[in-house]
């Protein structure tokens, strides 16, 4: 069932939502490893609404309490400080899990990996997943107090 022995996948799983939950679940279902790479406090003070991402350690527990519900187990999760992180580090990687939103980060990821003489990521894509108010659901949204983390529109 699972087509790779080890996959990667990051992000700053701010207020884990319907799209955060799938994009894992993708990793996890395709990979026997998953390697998690999420975003430290330093990197995320560009991103809209930076004031009201929750810190580093919420954001882990939230990810760590999600795997423990899930029954994942074959994991490591890493504090990234850049878009590539760790994925031009590890030669045994087989591949990286994306939305369609994230699909360039993956080139830029094997774009590092060639430069450092790594073989390329097969890129295993997700479909965007909607809000009922018709966008995506994304965090940005939900820190803007517009969905809920199910993509519900707030009152």
């Amino acid at each position: 069932m699972r087509r790779y022995k080890k996959v990667v996948v990051g992000g700053t799983f701010d207020r884990l939502h319907l799209g955060h939950k799938a994009l894992l679940r993708k990793a996890f279902e395709v990979g026997r490893y998953v390697y998690v790479g999420i975003t430290s406090d330093e990197m995320i003070k560009d991103k809209p609404y930076a004031e009201k991402i929750l810190p580093y350690d919420i954001r882990l527990r939230d990810l760590l309490k999600f795997f423990e519900v899930n029954g994942y187990i074959d994991y490591r999760v890493i504090k990234i400080n850049s878009a590539i992180g760790f994925a031009d580090k590890i030669r045994s990687l087989d591949a990286i899990v994306v939305s369609e939103e994230t699909y360039k980060g993956a080139l830029l990821v094997n774009k590092a990996r060639k430069e450092k003489g790594l073989k390329p990521l097969d890129i295993v894509t997700i479909s965007i997943v909607k809000s009922k108010v018709g966008g995506k659901i994304s965090s940005s949204l939900i820190r803007a107090g517009l969905i809920d983390p199910f993509g519900n529109p707030r009152r």
